[in-house]
């Protein structure tokens, strides 16, 4: 398949790693929570990672940190639709990702202008979905966990066989499930899922093995930025503190062809990702 991500009428292209900037509309995501509650400061923010190097908006009203509960359809709704709408009319070109598990989210998102459907569940919460994103044509990330943000660290749902082939299996079967419900396979991203579902071996495993999961042909989208897993190696508890943790892993996805990182640090993500391809081309050589 072409290195891009189909959605609607447009197309990215992805032959360089591509950055997902996370704007959280929610109280309590472990990051950034509650930082953009009011739908002016949101938008000002997304503006803010657009003109940092962001490449997609990502707009969640649900947190999906481990232990985070449920939320409405009408909360998420009103969280992140008067975000969308007034992000889609002030820049136009942009490109929106609705962070979002349940279809009348979804439906109500891609009314107001979003381009991308981001579901954490990979389809196992809400089949329908598949049918809403394919009727507005838009792309369709789908993202392996177990269980549900309140329960997914549990013990049973950490332990795999091989955690690269189950997750391949699982995005495999969630694949054919969107394409079933009239998804092209030129929209569809894949998403190992960091964090859901998964220790730190398995986190460090899944990104060892990156290249098995790039094999099956759709681009992926993974999302290192400011995990625990990375706090565990760092000895750090405050996530605002693991960006150069983020950074590192973020370099090694990039040098491994991945075509979308999804981060909080937009500006320090750019900057890395502009200095190593530089590095690695010809463009970036000293002229005598």
């Amino acid at each position: 398949m072409a290195k891009g991500i189909k959605f609607g009428e447009r197309q990215l292209d992805c032959s360089q790693t591509r950055i997902m900037g996370i704007l959280n509309v929610t109280p309590d995501s472990f990051s950034d929570g509650g930082s953009y509650a009011d739908p002016a400061a949101a938008v000002t923010a997304a503006r803010q990672m657009l003109a940092d190097g962001a490449d997609i908006i990502d707009i969640g009203g649900e947190s999906t940190r481990p232990g985070a509960p449920e939320v409405t359809e009408a909360t998420e709704i009103a969280r992140v639709v008067p975000v969308i709408r007034q992000l889609r009319q002030e820049v136009p070109a942009c490109v929106i990702s609705i962070d979002t598990r349940k279809s009348h989210v979804a439906a109500a998102a891609l009314d107001a202008g979003a381009d991308i459907v981001n579901d954490v569940s990979g389809l196992a919460w809400d089949p329908e979905l598949a049918a809403v994103t394919a009727h507005y044509g838009a792309g369709l990330v789908l993202m392996h966990m177990r269980g549900r943000p309140e329960d997914m660290q549990s013990p049973d749902f950490l332990v795999y066989d091989d955690v690269v082939k189950e997750v391949a299996t699982f995005l495999a079967c969630a694949t054919a499930r969107a394409m079933a419900a009239g998804v092209a396979a030129a929209n569809i991203i894949w998403d190992p899922g960091l964090g859901f579902a998964k220790n730190l071996s398995g986190n460090l495993e899944l990104l060892r093995r990156i290249d098995q999961l790039a094999a099956y042909g759709y681009p992926l989208l993974v999302g290192p930025s400011r995990k625990r897993f990375i706090g565990e190696m760092l000895h750090e508890s405050e996530p605002q503190r693991r960006d150069w943790g983020t950074g590192g892993v973020t370099a090694y996805l990039a040098f491994h062809g991945v075509e979308l990182v999804r981060v909080h640090n937009v500006a320090a993500m750019k900057q890395l990702l502009l200095l190593l391809q530089a590095c690695r081309s010809d463009s970036g050589k000293e002229r005598a």
